[in-house]
This record gives C-alpha cells, structure tokens and sequence, in this order.
C-alpha cells in the first residue's frame, strides 16, 4: 500500500532574500509553508549555511547561485528569480539536480520603460543639469542645450519586452526609432531594423540599452562604440551593468561626446543599503544614476511577487513546471483520486519505456501521463490510478539516468 499524505505543506522552509514583496510571503503562507524573509541578499558562504535545509529559494538581482550552493542544497525543489534576468543563478547546474528556475520575464516592462522614457525626457532637455544649477543658487533661464524628443531618432538595443514596449511609447512622443537584436524580431509600429549595431549607433540622437545578461553582451558597448555615436548622444542604460564599458562611458561623458547619461545598473552593485556605492560615473555632469530600480514601483514588485510565487506554487503543489527558464515546461491540470509520480532524469533514450514497464509489473494503472524534455533533462509526470507497492518507488529511483522522483498524493 502507499502512503496517503505528501511530504506535509507546513515542513516545507521557504528563504526569501533581498526584500521581496509581501505578496510573495502571504501566498506561501496561505499555502501553510514556513516563510524566512531577509532584507539583504547572502554571500556564497552565508548561503552554504542556510541551503541545506531549505526547499524553496527567492531571491532578486544581488545573489549568486552558484554549482557549489546547489551541491549543498539538498533538499531545494526550486529557485524563484524576482527580476527579469536569471544570470546570477547556475541554471544549467540546477537543471542538472532536477531543480526548476522561475523568473517574472513581463512583469516590470512597463516600470523600466516609464523610467527610461522619463530620463530621456529630462536629459535631452537638460533638466537635470538646470535643477542642480537652481539648487546652487544659479538662474540659467536659457534655451540652450535643450531640445525636444519630437523627431529625434530613438536606438534601442534588444528588441525583446521592454525594448519593444518602449519603442511604441516613444514613437507616441514623435520620436523615430530603430533597433537592433541579434534575434530577427517583428519590428512594432514604424520601427525600423538596424542589420548591425553601429549602424544603429551612427545614426541615433539617443541610445537605450535593453540587452539581458548573457557573458557574450560584456562591454557590448566600449570605447569603440562610443566613437561610432553621433556627438552630443543621449545615452541610457537600464539592463546589465556589465554590458558597458562604465570607464568608457566616463570618457564620453567628459569629452562631450555624451551630453546626457542615464545609467541603473552596474559591473558591481552594493550588496545592501549600508554599503557605499563607488563608480567613476560619480559626479558626472548630467548623468542620472539610479540604483537599479528600473523595476522598483510598487506595482511592478507586487506582480512579480504573485507571478512568481504562484509559480513555485504550482509547481509544489501538482509538478506543473511552465514558466521555467532551464527545465521542460509542462502546464498541468490538477489531479484527484490519483498518485502523482514527477521523474526527472538525463535526457537519453528509452526512460519512458522503463518507467512505464516498471508501472505494469507492479499492476499500476496509468491514469494519464506526461513527457517533456530541454536539452539534456527530461521530464515525466504519471498519474496512477491505484494504491502501490513501496518496492516500486525504490525501483523508479533505481532507473539508470534518474536524477530525482518526486510523488504527490
């Protein structure tokens, strides 16, 4: 005979790092797991401490998981990734161990594009430096160096969500835009596509960063690329730190080159609010820096606190794995009267076959079963309609290339 419960709700430990909505505690809590919140992020070592006990993970920008942190979680079901980019997490490594990464791709669009919308407006009407000439005591009631947005040319860099969403907006002020990705994207509106990023560059009065966090996009824009912009460019970039060569930037700024820069992210960020924050970028004349709160609206961090709790949730609750960025994406349907049984193993020929030779020797009755693989992971939900032996869950995790069974009841 099976057991008759799953592993009970309330023993589940769920870490939330890096002051992650409140929604995000309420629905773990509705759902009854214990719930550790912390406003910071966790060092490598910090986390080695805590990993071990712990089944679900969240966290924001500022923590790294790395192979070594998930060698040592070993009780970790999945990792929620409350931003956009997942590159501070192993995600290859966590597929590896069976554990599914969850991230809001869509929910804070609209907030980093108000943003970059927002310091265009006021950089290429020199608003920021008029404002910290008046609170010098300074009266410059001139026109000079300030210009309207109407029919400048807007180059955005990545062409994915938020890049699109901004090229609409901006378009709606006047503005022509071009854009360039490594990735043939269907151009919105008028939009037009750059076949190569300095032609983009060459011909825009105002450049917006919106590439993700790939090792590929380091210094994406240096010293070089700089050369290549128009004089007196408005520079923006509220993606990766990294992509931009931040001393490179410094130069253009100074040499003129760049009239007004709006920067959010950067090769190194403070791990929390007591630390001080050093850059070269540092009183630059009209460059707006922000702490990476592209995202930071109220409304953007209580979507993404639903969306993706919510996917973690499912995924505890019925093994549903859709939304995940390193593991085979199954949208499932709820189940009753049945055991659920979640395998995931190497993706490799003839698994399946043994699972289900496995279900039929033990008398077993398939009630409806599920097959998905990415790369080098499968993974295969069943629903058996009957009570089992105990030997047959010992002998699905003896299935060679297994790399974790989970069942639910």
């Amino acid at each position: 005979m099976a057991k008759q419960l799953s592993f009970p709700k309330n023993q589940i430990k769920v870490l939330l790092l890096e002051n992650i909505h409140a929604n995000a505690t309420s629905i773990f809590s509705n759902e009854e797991y214990q719930v550790e919140k912390r406003s910071g992020a966790l060092t490598e070592e910090e986390l080695l401490q805590v990993i071990p006990e712990i089944h679900v993970l969240g966290i924001r920008s500022k923590t790294s998981i790395t192979p070594t942190v998930l060698q040592a979680a070993k009780k970790l079901l999945c990792i929620g990734t409350y931003c956009i980019g997942t590159n501070q997490v192993a995600v290859a490594n966590a597929a590896h161990l069976g554990i599914p990464v969850f991230n809001a791709p869509y929910s804070n669009t609209r907030s980093v594009v108000e943003l970059a919308i927002g310091e265009m407006l006021i950089l290429i009407r020199n608003v920021y430096t008029k404002s910290n000439l008046l609170h010098q005591g300074i009266w410059d009631k001139s026109a000079r160096n300030s210009f309207e947005v109407r029919g400048k040319t807007l180059g955005i860099v990545g062409y994915g969500n938020i890049g699109a969403q901004l090229s609409v907006l901006a378009e709606s002020l006047g503005m022509q835009v071009c854009y360039y990705d490594i990735v043939d994207k269907l151009a919105l509106g008028n939009a037009k596509k750059c076949t190569s990023l300095h032609e983009l560059l060459a011909i825009s009065d105002v450049v917006s960063m919106h590439v993700d966090g790939r090792k590929e996009n380091e210094h994406l824009i240096n010293e070089r690329e700089f050369e290549c912009m128009k004089d007196g460019v408005i520079f923006l970039n509220l993606s990766r730190g990294h992509v931009v060569n931040t001393h490179a930037l410094q130069h253009a700024v100074q040499s003129g080159k760049v009239v007004g820069a709006g920067v959010d992210v950067y090769p190194y960020e403070p791990v929390n609010n007591d630390e001080p924050f050093e850059s070269p970028l540092r009183n630059l004349p009209n460059t707006i820096l922000t702490p990476h709160v592209g995202g930071s609206t109220e409304e953007a961090q209580a979507n993404i606190g639903d969306f993706v709790s919510q996917k973690m949730v499912n995924f505890i609750n019925k093994g549903d794995s859709y939304g995940a960025v390193n593991f085979p994406e199954v949208q499932l349907p709820s189940f009753e009267g049945a055991h659920r049984m979640l395998h995931v193993h190497k993706n490799v020929p003839g698994i399946l076959a043994q699972i289900n030779t496995l279900f039929a020797q033990y008398n077993a009755n398939i009630q409806s079963q599920y097959l998905k693989t990415l790369d080098d992971v499968g993974y295969v939900i069943t629903d058996i309609a009957t009570d089992y032996q105990p030997e047959m869950i010992d002998a699905l995790k003896r299935i060679e290339h297994t790399i974790r069974l989970r069942i639910l009841y």
